[in-house]
């Protein structure tokens, strides 16, 4: 029977040769591929990746050979560049990696599944000595590799149900509580909700923390107001444009899992004619820099995306120091941040004499 140290050093001894040979590809092409050369077709990257995680392949790393065997340079894998978001995170990363003497090598998957698996390939097996992955969403395929081969990591704004990752994170369920609780004191009793991308853990808090709030001040909660989104501002534009063409009544807040998504329903509601906040209210999430030069400034909830990415960085850089140490997990808080976004419902006042008199005076004038 071979043992565990056998298969661990069989595997440290496969070569480009053999993923070629595993692959139907040359040895050239492998190499392109590993490289990251650009211009090779997908399906042909598509198989030689296959081959590097069926036969757990991991190049030789030039780091190994440098004096004190320290390359001093972090991977950074992030969805996109087109959010404050992401920068503000990466300004937390850049000064904890700046006092530690490190570089940063960026990559971006453009929320593409081959993309974020290739990149992670990439920097696994090139001269990084780490890896930093903000909001990843398909990190599930490829854990299980970085973990066996002992590749420190570190999960921004994501879970791992495992257990088995480090993690920085922020409350997302109480913060989504904590807005939609603030609409439903405001009188809303039609709040939409615009999810993100379900994949990410942080989108499925937000919901959690939306209908317990719902639940917690007696509001109805309507499927048909839970609207599909996806992190991005087309997304929030597109699910506040169903919403408001397609639900009658109409919600009188939209409650978007991030302030691009909010953005975005802002532009459908003035396309819709409305009113920000007289018509329709409107409440983000994450506090990026531009929520508060949109017109009108944005009511959100602030997470302190700074500090996460500092605190990612600093634990990722004490894993490399120290292998041995187990994973951690720190969660930062949110918190409400009222600007000029939200208002109480207009029509709140006549619908609550309404069913006053409905009711023969047995309710009050708001939910």
């Amino acid at each position: 029977m071979r043992s565990a140290n056998t298969d661990s050093k069989k595997k440290s001894r496969v070569t480009i040769n053999d993923v070629a040979h595993a692959s139907g590809m040359s040895s050239a092409t492998v190499s392109r591929v590993l490289s990251g050369y650009e211009f090779v077709k997908e399906s042909t990257r598509n198989r030689v990746m296959e081959a590097v995680e069926q036969l757990g392949y991991v190049a030789s790393l030039p780091a190994r050979s440098l004096a004190g065997g320290r390359s001093r340079t972090i991977g950074l894998l992030v969805p996109n560049l087109d959010v404050g978001y992401v920068g503000t995170i990466t300004q937390g990363i850049d000064r904890a990696l700046s006092n530690a003497n490190c570089d940063l090598v960026l990559y971006t998957s453009h929320h593409q599944p081959s993309k974020e698996s290739y990149y992670v390939n990439t920097i696994a097996n090139g001269i990084t000595e780490g890896l930093l992955l903000v909001a990843p969403q398909f990190a599930s395929t490829y854990l299980d590799m970085l973990r066996e081969h002992d590749f420190p990591y570190v999960l921004i704004d994501q879970a791992d149900a495992t257990g088995n990752s480090s993690i920085v994170e922020a409350t997302n369920y109480q913060g989504a509580y904590d807005a939609t609780r603030y609409l439903c004191k405001l009188g809303h009793t039609r709040i939409a909700f615009i999810m993100g991308a379900l994949n990410v853990f942080s989108a499925v808090e937000r919901l959690r923390g939306y209908k317990a709030a719902l639940a917690d001040c007696v509001v109805p909660l309507r499927q048909e107001l839970i609207l599909e989104g996806d992190y991005q501002q087309l997304g929030g534009y597109r699910a506040a444009k169903h919403v408001l063409d397609n639900v009658d009544p109409p919600p009188t807040a939209i409650f978007a899992s991030n302030d691009i998504s909010a953005f975005g329903a802002m532009d459908a509601a003035r396309e819709h004619g409305l009113s920000i906040p007289d018509d329709i209210s409107i409440i983000g999430f994450d506090d990026i820099p531009q929520a508060s030069l949109v017109y009108p400034k944005l009511t959100t909830v602030r997470q302190p995306l700074e500090q996460m990415g500092q605190a990612a960085a600093e634990m990722l850089v004490e894993r490399i120091v120290d292998p041995s140490r187990p994973p951690q997990r720190v969660t930062l808080a949110t918190q409400l941040v009222i600007r000029d976004s939200c208002a109480p419902p207009r029509l709140q006042a006549s619908e609550g004499r309404q069913r006053f008199s409905e009711t023969g005076g047995s309710l009050s004038t708001t939910d």
